[in-house]
């Protein structure tokens, strides 16, 4: 009998340390640190692949280290594109290219094969299609 009574009281003891809640402390109400509320948003951002990354072209320091951007850019031209990354996994990376707003560009960049296609999105159909050294 000792030795249950003991276990028990040693097992609520444990359960109401590990208890990170702090309800009590807010009526009731749990609430999240910054380094939890950070930790959540970046986790909701991994989860969602689809979800659109915008940069401007002023700052493509981030899209110039692709091994494609160079031939992009040497297609399409210097303008004032913004890249939006619709996806980037394992096997492939596509973008799509906006000038005012308005999606002109699909990439497609398969990344075992190096092989790039890109596509002008009204009308222009297939620009260019090949392999990149």
């Amino acid at each position: 009998m000792n030795k249950s009574m003991i276990a028990l009281i040693a097992a609520a003891t444990m359960l109401t340390a590990c208890n990170n809640d702090k309800a009590d402390e807010n009526g009731g109400k749990s609430v999240q640190t910054t380094d939890e509320k950070q930790t959540q948003t970046e986790n909701d951002q991994q989860k969602q692949p689809s979800q659109t990354e915008t940069q401007s072209s002023t700052k493509h320091e981030n899209w110039s280290s692709l091994p494609e951007y160079d031939t992009i850019i040497e297609k399409i031209g210097n303008e004032d594109y913004t890249f939006n990354k619709e996806t980037d996994n394992d096997g492939k990376r596509v973008l799509l290219i906006e000038l005012n707003g308005e999606k002109q560009y699909k990439t497609v960049f398969v990344k075992n094969t190096n092989r790039l296609k890109i596509i002008k999105i009204n009308g222009g159909g297939e620009v260019y299609d090949g392999i990149l050294k």
